[in-house]
């Protein structure tokens, strides 16, 4: 999930290259939803052994209501960091 800031906006995708599409967003190479809201902060992540589980996971998670996204976030989160710095290295 990528958010604008904490408790702000918050977007739920699928990939198979979570760097690159974070990288993307980040440099608003991404037209649509997360350009135009600002929203480039990784703030939560899974890992899926397969594509299909994947998007099935993001399906559901798009779902969710606002609050269990917020609750998600917060459990590994709580301070909505950036997490993308990390995932380099």
């Amino acid at each position: 999930m990528l958010a604008s800031k904490k408790n702000g906006t918050i977007y739920t995708g699928v990939t198979s290259s979570l760097l690159k599409r974070i990288w993307e967003h980040k440099n608003n190479l991404v037209e649509g939803f997360t350009k135009k809201y600002s929203v480039h902060t990784l703030v939560w992540y899974e890992v899926h052994e397969t594509m299909q589980s994947a998007i099935q996971r993001e399906k559901a998670i798009k779902n969710w209501k606002r609050d269990w996204k917020i609750r998600e976030i917060e459990m590994t989160n709580p301070q909505w960091t950036d997490l993308y710095p990390a995932l380099l290295g």
